[in-house]
Order: C-alpha cells, then structure tokens, then sequence
C-alpha cells in the first residue's frame, strides 16, 4: 500500500446566484484520490453537485504546513 500523504484541494463552488471559494485538506495517496474525496465530501456536505465545483489547485502539504488541527494530528502519530 502507498503512503499516504496530506493535500490541500483549492477550488469554487459555481452556482447560478452563488460563487464561494473553499479549501479542503484531505489524507490521500495521489492528487487525484484527493480530488475525489472533495467531490464526495462536499458533495455529501453540501448538497453540491460536481458539476458545480470547479478545482482550481492541488498541492501537497508538508507537516509543518499543515492547517487542520486533526489532521496534523494524525501525520504527527504516524
């Protein structure tokens, strides 16, 4: 099994009366599994369909960057 590894998924949620950036960090082990899991999660969330988010960036996140108290957490257990 790959390593996983922390990303932070930058993007917008495109609605006709509505336009609100967000940025999710999300454990996976490519970019493209972390892309998924936004899709799934603020989807699921916020009743968003993905036609409607638009992904602007993915990067992967050092430890010391990282933002989500839980998250780091967990890194720092491993």
């Amino acid at each position: 099994m790959s390593k996983l590894k922390v990303f932070r998924v930058t993007g917008e949620i495109r609605k006709p009366n509505l336009e609100t950036p967000f940025r999710k960090e999300v454990l996976a082990a490519k970019p493209e599994h972390a892309v998924e899991k936004v899709y799934a999660e603020i989807g699921s969330k916020h009743r968003v369909k993905r036609c409607h988010m638009k992904i602007l960036k993915v990067e992967e996140v050092s430890p010391e960057e990282i933002e989500n108290p839980i998250l780091k957490k967990m890194v720092a257990g491993e």
